[in-house]
């Protein structure tokens, strides 16, 4: 039998959420010639979870009962008649988008269009012990990485992946400087994965022990946002060669950061827009990218093909992606929900959802 969360509306996680346990799990002649059956073995969580949990805002309406989270990985049980590219006993990630992929194709990105069906919204997710999936909603794991790394990818990977490699002829590598913001997710992959790739990354943050961590994980310096909260975006400029300013800079705090970011990005340079987790601050207009003649850039993920393109990247370089200090029980999800709110996690919050390999 089978184990599931499920949102039964959009009053906040603390109300809406609620566990099941004794679900049937289909057979494999229920399966649709698309469909995939695959039992998850962990699962993580993207700030998107709560905003889908809670009151309606940008994310949109849900129609529950939903089953939340679009992060996870697992192995195949059994496969539908029309599916090829998956067998019994694979090892996959989950794809955030499979409607996009229906329509558009492997190389489609994601737009605010297709937000409404996706995983975790409009069509069911990931926090659940057994699932059927399209096999569009699929991608092969990376064959170097335990579940619990392999479950964060979904999201947060196919967006570093875009955002460094998504613009053809403006790729990242060595000699790019990269500018990322605080100990989240998106900043973590970036930062990850612009450190194998062989840039040299500047990251920010808030406290001594949280610096130590990024640099073990690669990054070439840290600056103290807490410290030079009015002008930290200068002080980084000032790393880079000549003053000269950053090739790249991913900003996950929206109106509260764009200013400093625009003061850190070199002329030409890609300011990619990715998150809105800072407090609230005036707006930004978007004629201030004229003042510092950049690219910016907005992004909600990668798509199915940059998310395959991180899975080889992660094996070719053998990393291993961080998660957060404290792993929860698919039981405790409500719990992790609350230690993301909360912005007590370093890198990713994980669920671990199936203890067997």
């Amino acid at each position: 039998m089978a184990r599931q969360w499920i949102l039964t509306g959009q009053e906040g996680f603390e109300t809406s959420l609620e566990y099941q346990e004794n679900i049937r799990v289909p057979s494999p002649h229920e399966l649709r010639p698309n469909e995939v059956l695959v039992k998850i073995f962990s699962a993580s969580l993207n700030y998107r979870e709560l905003a889908i949990a809670g009151p309606v805002g940008i994310n949109g309406p849900i129609t529950p009962p939903v089953i939340p989270g679009c992060d996870g990985a697992g192995t195949v049980e059994a496969v539908g008649s029309s599916v090829r590219e998956f067998h019994t006993g694979d090892r996959v990630i989950m794809n955030v988008a499979p409607a996009l992929v229906d329509t558009q194709g492997d190389d489609a990105t994601v737009s605010i269009a297709d937000v409404p069906p996706a995983l975790g919204q409009g069509t069911d997710g990931t926090l659940r012990s057994h699932a059927v999936f399209s096999e569009t909603a699929l991608v092969h794991a990376p064959k170097s990485l335990e579940w619990l790394p392999a479950a964060t990818l979904t999201c947060n990977w196919s967006t570093a992946w875009n955002a460094l490699f998504g613009l053809k002829g403006r790729e990242a590598g060595p000699g790019s400087w990269v500018l990322v913001q605080g100990t989240g997710g998106v900043s973590i992959a970036v930062l990850q994965v612009a450190a194998a790739a062989g840039a040299t990354v500047v990251a920010t943050t808030s406290t001594e022990e949280k610096a130590a961590r990024l640099k073990r994980l690669g990054a070439a310096h840290v600056v103290n946002y807490r410290t030079n909260p009015k002008s930290w975006g200068a002080e980084a400029r000032r790393l880079t060669p000549d003053g000269r300013g950053f090739d790249f800079i991913i900003d996950i705090g929206g109106n509260e950061t764009l200013p400093q970011s625009l003061t850190a990005v070199r002329v030409d340079g890609i300011l990619l827009v990715i998150g809105q987790v800072g407090d609230e601050a005036e707006p930004v207009p978007l004629s201030a990218a004229l003042m510092h003649t950049c690219i910016v850039r907005g992004l909600l993920a990668g798509s199915r093909n940059q998310l395959r393109e991180a899975v080889r990247f992660i094996d070719e370089k053998r990393i291993v992606p961080a998660i957060d200090d404290v792993v929860f029980e698919l039981a405790e999800a409500k719990s992790a929900y609350r230690r993301l709110k909360e912005k007590k996690h370093f890198a990713k919050v994980v669920i671990r959802v199936d203890h067997s390999t």
